[in-house]
């Protein structure tokens, strides 16, 4: 699915959100706050869009984006310049092929409710993070105010998936997004679960009026 919609993922995203999802990510590098010359892994990472910007942010650190689609990264790779280091590798999240202690920091955005075991791939990010490194989850979650919410959900579950099926030009994929919303744990519970695979200082925080959410946490 993510290999068919790979030319259309940036404009999907762009015209979806109305930009917003930028504002979002610039959000997630905030809280992440990387430093040069150090290592930082963005999972999920599509079109490398959270990859660039930690490079952008922090002249000389690496940031490794690690995806299993081919043409995402493909497609990112074409948007990179050299003034940032910027390293596209294709993997899966479950099972990273590095050692442990490696990353300063890592980030996810809108790609954990994509893993099939979320236990599992945070339970990898944070074998990979070096003590004292930071994670940052970017991800979607159900506004919590009602009439926003009804609101909210009339275009999520109604307006975007035939808006996303003409832009994307895959009907299932326009679905998928609303459907794995819906099925993806709350803020609540994902807390609990960065909790449970060690991580401490464990915070969240709801963005554009609970749309979407920024967890953090950090390995000790």
């Amino acid at each position: 699915m993510f290999d068919t919609i790979a030319p259309r993922y940036d404009l999907f995203n762009d015209v979806l959100s109305a930009g917003v999802h930028r504002l979002w990510r610039a959000d997630a590098i905030a809280a992440l706050a990387p430093v040069p010359d150090r290592r930082y892994l963005d999972l999920c990472a599509g079109t490398l869009d959270l990859a660039r910007a930690v490079a952008t942010r922090a002249p000389g650190a690496v940031a490794v984006g690690l995806d299993f689609s081919l043409p995402m990264l493909r497609r990112g790779a074409g948007k990179l310049d050299h003034q940032r280091l910027v390293l596209p590798v294709a993997a899966d999240a479950l099972a990273l092929p590095v050692t442990d202690d490696v990353f300063a920091g890592c980030t996810i955005g809108f790609g954990l409710r994509n893993l099939v075991d979320f236990e599992a791939g945070l339970s990898e990010m944070h074998r990979v993070l070096e003590p004292g490194g930071r994670l940052v989850v970017l991800e979607f979650t159900t506004p919590p105010g009602k009439l926003f919410r009804t609101l909210y959900h009339g275009y999520f579950h109604h307006l975007l998936p035939r808006a996303g099926a003409m832009i994307a030009g895959d009907a299932n994929a326009a679905r998928y997004l609303p459907d794995s919303v819906a099925d993806f744990p709350d803020c609540e519970a994902l807390s609990d679960m960065l909790t449970n695979v060690g991580f401490s200082r464990v915070r969240f925080r709801l963005l554009s009026r609970g749309i979407a959410a920024l967890h953090t946490g950090v390995k000790e």
